[in-house]
């Protein structure tokens, strides 16, 4: 129904505008004392990306204010030639010498700041890639568990989606804001050389529009912050409406009209604002306009009164018109760049507190390598608690595992298994007990050197947007005959087959010639990842998830007789594949309660047969 009221709702602000309600809120003088900070922050960044291009940006921005200053005053040596007494032609004769040197001087000026704005367009790529580079090395090390941590997730959210993309623009505002600042040292220099009174004629003549342009930058950025929902939902619509992953839906519960309705609503919405707020920006640039003709007018009657009064000549006067023109434009972007450096300020600070915060989450680097073999994992009074969470998820738990062996961990969901598999493969470590490997304590040995011993197969594997040989090796070279061996004890074989380009094809459609795969194609290529690392330890938790029954007894049959000596560690709900398991724990609340072979745990009767009876009993 066209004419039904829309439930909107009310959507949240996004991590990109987690610092929209600090902005509508601080004042101009707040910002300029919190700049010092930023600028240092920024100049460090930049500094550490490329000292020489962050040398020159700095270096030849003063040399371009000393230039400016330079023409300045050498323009009074041309006015006075040229309003001396005498014969036209000899005093632009006299004026030759001066007007040379503020060419000079232009020419300089323009070649020093187009050298300026080269050295700057060279270092802020420069610096973006020294922030993700610190961004994604910190992510990419820190423990596990880390990320089962709200706290840290959303530091995490708040320095990758706008921390990172913000520094370029701090670092490019800071220089800016340098930049600005001495073009306004050098032309009150200039004023104060001509005469100390011409100083305060330069505010009298740039503050009204400083303050308009601030006033109407201020207002555009409450407004943009009060529509932040509504862009946002718009955004959301706007996805709805052209993604491929909601294009069935859309046609098959005919929802395009509702969705445009949506849209048109909150584009609407959206319109309204802006024109009210460009009515309200024309205003305050007229009342701006009105005082800033107000004050240069009011400039024209001091200046007359000081050449009246002898006080300065007239090539003086004409100079210091000059000067206050360019001490405007400075002073217009100077308050420009100061309220931006202090907006992506913030989002800047989120990068560098992430950082701060990532650091004492790295696993230390002075341990121990791991063993290149073991003869036996056990895990001894094991107790372990997720970040927030109110209880532990395992409570001193017990298990040991053979090398060669094939063990079973199972239970109902949430009952630990696979946060114990974890645990005993090195990636979280223990709040209590200890793990081993021999006698090795996992805490003692390096983690990146225990993963290399380790290959895991999850129900929830990454579908990487790589090449199908990738994909199976992750970028390690073992040689034809190991890929391929891999492949075939997985079942991957047949998938490869039927691909265009073989093990060169790209196994994302949202690139060209890419290609998709259904889920269980997808889980018999995860499963050859595991199977080609050749590690000691196989960890396979649900690696039959999406597979139909045919191919998941063929893979437990794999995995029992390719195992090659390997130790195999199963998580499974599908009781009847762990039959021949030479060992199951059976795991609820975060203990072990049985442990033993199939039969002695049917015959105990108790929750591995209960699980067993309920599964079996489907079947009949």
């Amino acid at each position: 129904m066209a004419d039904e009221p829309l439930e909107l709702g009310e959507i949240s602000l996004s991590d990109w505008h987690a610092h929209a309600d600090t902005m509508t809120e601080v004042g101009f003088l707040t910002i300029a004392r919190r700049l010092p900070s930023l600028i240092r922050q920024a100049m460090g960044m930049a500094w550490r990306a490329s000292p020489r291009d962050t040398l020159a940006t700095v270096s030849l921005n003063l040399l371009g204010g000393v230039l400016t200053a330079f023409g300045l005053l050498a323009t009074t040596g041309v006015l006075n030639a040229l309003f001396s007494e005498g014969p036209t032609p000899e005093r632009v004769r006299a004026a030759l010498p001066s007007l040379i040197l503020v060419a000079t001087a232009a020419a300089l000026r323009a070649a020093v700041t187009a050298g300026a704005g080269w050295a700057q367009a060279r270092l802020e790529p420069q610096v973006t890639r020294l922030t993700e580079q610190r961004l994604y090395e910190l992510t990419s090390r820190v423990e596990l568990s880390s990320y089962d941590d709200p706290d840290f997730h959303d530091a995490l959210q708040r320095a990758r989606l706008r921390g990172v993309s913000t520094v370029d623009w701090v670092v490019a505002s800071a220089i800016d804001v340098v930049t600005a600042a001495v073009g306004i040292a050098a032309v009150g220099g200039v004023l104060g050389v001509l005469h100390p009174v011409l100083l305060p004629l330069l505010l009298l003549a740039v503050v009204p529009d400083a303050w308009a342009a601030v006033r109407s930058a201020r207002m555009r950025y409450t407004t943009m912050f009060a529509l932040i929902p509504v862009i946002r939902r718009k955004w959301i619509m706007a996805q709805l409406l052209a993604e491929r992953g909601s294009a069935a839906e859309v046609r098959s519960f005919t929802m395009r009209g509702f969705l445009l309705r949506v849209y048109d609503t909150a584009a609407k919405a959206e319109q309204d604002v802006m024109l009210r707020l460009a009515r309200r920006q024309t205003v305050a640039r007229l009342v701006g306009e009105a005082l800033g003709g107000l004050g240069t007018g009011l400039v024209y009657v001091a200046l007359g009164f000081l050449l009246a009064a002898g006080a300065i000549p007239l090539a003086v006067a004409g100079t210091a018109v000059l000067a206050i023109r360019s001490g405007s434009q400075s002073l217009g972007n100077l308050m420009y760049a100061t309220n931006r450096l202090y907006e992506e300020g913030l989002y800047f600070t989120d990068f560098v507190e992430f950082c701060a915060g990532a650091e004492p989450r790295l696993p230390a680097t002075d341990r121990a390598p791991a063993p290149e073999r073991f003869e036996r994992i056990s895990a001894q009074d094991v107790t372990f608690t997720y970040p927030g969470s109110d209880g532990p998820a395992l409570r001193g738990v017990s298990v040991e595992i053979k090398r060669g062996e094939v063990i079973a961990l199972v239970g109902e969901n949430g009952s630990g298994k696979t946060t114990l598999a974890k645990i005993l493969s090195g990636l979280y470590e223990p709040d209590g007990g200890s793990v081993r490997w021999d006698d090795v304590d996992l805490r003692q040995v390096s983690p990146e050197d225990l993963r290399l011993r380790t290959a895991v197969i999850a129900q929830d594997h990454t579908r990487w947007p790589l090449t199908a040989r990738y994909n199976v090796t992750m970028g390690t070279s073992r040689g034809e005959a190991a890929l391929h061996a891999a492949v075939t004890v997985a079942g991957a074989d047949e998938v490869i087959a039927q691909l265009p380009h073989g093990y060169s094809t790209l196994l994302d459609r949202r690139f060209k010639n890419g290609q998709e795969l259904s889920g269980g194609q997808w889980q018999r290529i995860a499963i050859a990842r595991g199977f080609h690392r050749e590690a000691q330890l196989l960890i396979c938790d649900e690696p039959t998830a999406a597979l139909d029954a045919r191919a998941e007894h063929a893979l437990f049959e794999r995995i029992r007789h390719h195992s090659d000596g390997r130790t195999v560690l199963l998580i499974t709900h599908r009781l009847a594949s762990v039959r021949h398991a030479d060992r199951i724990y059976v795991l609820q609340h975060g203990k072990v309660t049985e442990q033993g072979d199939h039969d002695s745990l049917i015959a105990l009767n108790g929750l591995y047969a209960e699980l067993y009876t309920l599964q079996a009993s489907a079947y009949r």
